[in-house]
């Protein structure tokens, strides 16, 4: 990938170690772009790659807790971030779930791919289409659906 990109990079506590392990196995990608994580991610992130020897841009804000989930979404909002991987604990509850509900509600609206899980991980960062001059992303639509409409459609197809 020629592109050079801003990564976000979230997991939970008990999903830093797939974090961890999904950023090892992508480094040589992750390594020219510049990865924003939120503190204890971040930290665990910039440790396995120290001790790997892989030089990397990996900027840590707070904690998702203290707010890193908060920080990552108004970056979002800014259109800061290109690219989002959070890996989320969907069997335990997190007492900052709202602020976990905001980042992907943004994301959702702002069009910023994100990927909950390494395989979508996976498929968004290798993704010829980052590198396609030709290819714009549509714009979201935010228009009510009318069954009149669809109606008529379906009949002249």
């Amino acid at each position: 990938m020629k592109k050079r990109l801003t990564i976000a990079i979230v997991a939970h506590d008990h999903r830093k170690a797939d974090m961890v392990e999904w950023a090892v196995f992508n480094a040589e990608t992750l390594a020219k772009h510049k990865i924003i994580c939120t503190g204890t991610t971040g930290n665990m992130v910039k440790q396995a790659f120290d001790e790997k020897g892989i030089p990397a841009e990996i900027i840590c804000v707070n904690s998702g807790p203290l707010g890193g989930d908060a920080e990552i979404a108004a970056m979002v909002v800014r259109h800061e971030i290109h690219l989002a991987i959070f890996l989320i604990d969907d069997l335990n509850p997190q007492p900052h779930e709202a602020d976990i509900q905001m980042l992907l509600r943004q994301c959702r609206i702002h069009n910023v791919p994100i990927a909950c899980n390494r395989y979508s991980a996976d498929l968004m960062i290798t993704s010829s289409l980052w590198d396609d001059d030709d290819y714009a992303p549509s714009i979201p639509r935010y228009v009510k659906f009318s069954r009149e409409e669809s109606k008529i459609t379906a009949d002249t197809e």
